[in-house]
């Protein structure tokens, strides 16, 4: 299973619209997305699944790759990792799933999955992180095939 996690582009600031859901993404973010997502479009493997947080700056992020994508609660900001895990069926899932989310959800679900040890791992605005199920003889793990952001792009 291929678990990739796009967190949204760069959004306004919670005091200007008093509303942590109705955030929207800056100009900085728009183009931040549509890098992003040029780039996404060329990698992703045909019948990859997408979902993405009901929060407007994901919903933004997401429409940039112009391909169907679903919503979810289980993405929405404070989510839990366990929460993201369960929705993509995490390991035994067949294929590969996009998940466009939030810190710290996503940095969460990339520490445990990568063993880091604090727990905590900051995934910057608009970066995709693209990590893959593998099993071995003492087991399965994950590991981490990319790591892209917009900056970059």
């Amino acid at each position: 299973m291929d678990l990739i996690l796009w967190r949204h582009a760069e959004a306004v600031d919670l005091e200007l619209v008093g509303d942590d859901m109705e955030r929207y993404l800056t100009h900085k973010g728009e183009k931040q997305a549509t890098r992003m997502a040029a780039w996404l479009d060329r990698q992703l493997p045909e019948g990859t699944r997408i979902w993405s947080s009901p929060a407007v700056r994901a919903q933004q992020t997401a429409k940039a790759l112009g391909r169907k994508f679903k919503t979810s609660s289980a993405l929405a900001p404070l989510a839990t990792a366990k929460d993201l895990l369960d929705l993509v069926g995490w390991p035994t899932a067949k294929g590969c799933v996009l998940i466009v989310g939030h810190q710290p959800t996503l940095g969460h679900v990339v520490a445990g999955l990568l063993g880091i040890g604090s727990g905590e791992c900051a995934l910057r605005k608009g970066a995709a992180w693209w990590l893959r199920f593998r099993e071995r003889e003492e087991g399965g793990q994950a590991v981490l095939l990319s790591v892209q952001t917009p900056d970059l792009l």
